[in-house]
């Protein structure tokens, strides 16, 4: 057999050189070509590549010489503010997720009766199909819960006895069946991988029909099977903040792009899911707890401005924790003046801290939000204006409500399958095109070399190339 090595470096490595030196494009060229990088003009905003009537984010606006103002942000599902429809569920004292589910799927709010009667019907849907758990779950866990989740949603076409029907109503079963699964999913997919990759018990439990989404969650994972009133309220929010963001989002456009090919319901919603995955995208809040256990390990004082605002100099001049200059949380690509879900969440934070006795780290937290501001204008100016973004506070939420960081990300796909299954119907509907973006080829054409004419490529200059990528870190 042959000995795939060169100069002590393994046959994949050399040829990952080969393969990374081989796509380098001069940055200058994007400017030259107007290249819309990330879908986005210069100034930020969006690339207009679609029509929505499902949710919309505001968070600036166009005055008439066509410049961008920033504006108090908005979350609209259906034409409402989901600050009344969260604070309608608070008065109320119900639970709201599935309130939003309804809306977004339909387009109007329910009756008492209407709501009555999908909830009931969600809560049945809630268990997996005979054998999918021993099956599908058990038999090849995960140490990542969003790689499972995606697993189990392509495994969902296997029991789904009519699953290449593309008309709305097939398509809207197989949404509805995924909403009420996701839940259990990832919870029985969570139990799988405390089992089997970190040696403690597994606990699998039967979801109630009779329980929101919030209550069935903290009960599938949770020994006792308990939770707090005050608990499962805060994860309803928590659900509904992050039941859908327009279509422009990553996972919500892949949603579209993936259905405009014309594609099953499942393949559109797994490729959803690992776009979720993404650390850009889904994972942020469990960047915020990292950068949060950093500054608690490094600030002696909690309640000292001044040496938490010395730190988050450091963190912004790339001088500690993860050196990238990001103070995590903080800025949203359109959110600038604030961001609604965020200052929702904070408002329950408080509530919850007061519970479990996490005052001290909540009021951290509160400092943290003035200061950052401040931290980066002194880096920046007035060019960087920014506000706290959902992110910052969820994770921390999360942590009180005692869940693994490993279901932070999953949790946000159980709440954002509403709006994927809403934008999946959108498309069907109304797009009739499948997506196809221009891409500029910016390679030179070559006259092709026969065989006995090719000259080896060199590798030293390329490890030399591989060193600077392994050492310039992760790029926001």
């Amino acid at each position: 057999m042959s000995d795939f090595s060169v100069s002590g470096n393994s046959f994949i490595d050399q040829l990952s050189l080969l393969a990374q030196n081989n796509d380098p494009i001069d940055s200058s060229l994007y400017q030259k070509y107007d290249v819309k990088r990330g879908l986005r003009h210069a100034d930020g905003r969006g690339v207009l590549v679609g029509l929505t009537r499902i949710g919309d984010v505001v968070g600036y606006k166009i005055d008439e010489n066509g410049k961008k103002i920033a504006v108090p942000g908005k979350l609209i599902y259906r034409g409402y503010n989901v600050e009344d429809i969260v604070h309608d569920a608070q008065k109320r004292h119900v639970f709201g997720y599935e309130q939003c589910v309804y809306l977004l799927l339909f387009g109007e709010l329910p009756t008492k009766k209407q709501l009555e009667d999908f909830t009931e019907f969600l809560g049945v849907l809630r268990t997996l199909p005979p054998n999918f758990t021993e099956d599908m779950i058990m038999k090849a866990p995960s140490s990542d819960i969003m790689n499972k989740l995606a697993r189990g949603v392509l495994a969902s076409y296997s029991y789904d006895n009519n699953p290449e029907d593309r008309s709305i109503a097939n398509v809207l079963r197989q949404c509805i069946e995924l909403t009420s699964r996701f839940s259990t999913l990832a919870a029985y997919a969570y139990q799988a991988k405390r089992r089997y990759y970190d040696g403690k018990s597994m606990y699998i439990h039967n979801p109630t029909p009779n329980l929101s989404t919030a209550e069935n969650f903290l009960r599938l994972i949770r020994s006792d099977k308990s939770y707090s009133r005050l608990e499962a309220e805060v994860l309803d929010l928590a659900l509904i903040l992050h039941a859908e963001h327009g279509g422009g989002n990553n996972s919500s456009l892949t949603i579209h792009v993936v259905s405009s090919a014309d594609t099953d319901t499942y393949s559109a919603v797994a490729a959803a899911v690992g776009s979720l995955k993404g650390r850009r995208h889904g994972g942020a809040n469990i960047r915020v707890m990292e950068m949060m256990d950093d500054i608690k390990s490094h600030v002696q004082d909690w309640s000292n401005e001044q040496e938490i605002k010395e730190y988050l100099r450091k963190i912004a001049r790339k001088e500690a924790f993860d050196h990238t200059g990001l103070i995590y949380g903080q800025g949203h690509a359109v959110y600038t003046i604030s961001d609604p879900r965020a200052s929702l969440l904070r408002e329950k934070a408080a509530e919850l801290a007061r519970e479990k006795g996490c005052e001290e780290e909540f009021n951290l937290y509160r400092s943290i939000e003035k200061l950052a501001p401040e931290v980066i204008y002194e880096l920046h100016g007035d060019s960087k204006k920014i506000c706290i973004n959902v992110d910052f506070y969820s994770g921390f939420v999360y942590t009180m409500l005692n869940i693994p960081r490993e279901l932070f990300t999953p949790l946000f796909a159980i709440a954002r399958i509403a709006g994927w299954s809403a934008h999946r119907i959108e498309e069907i509907v109304a797009g009739g095109r499948i997506y196809r973006p221009a891409y500029k080829n910016v390679s030179e054409e070559r006259e092709y070399i026969p065989m006995e004419n090719r000259v080896e490529h060199l590798l030293e200059p390329l490890a030399k190339a591989d060193d600077e990528v392994r050492t310039s870190g992760p790029s926001d």
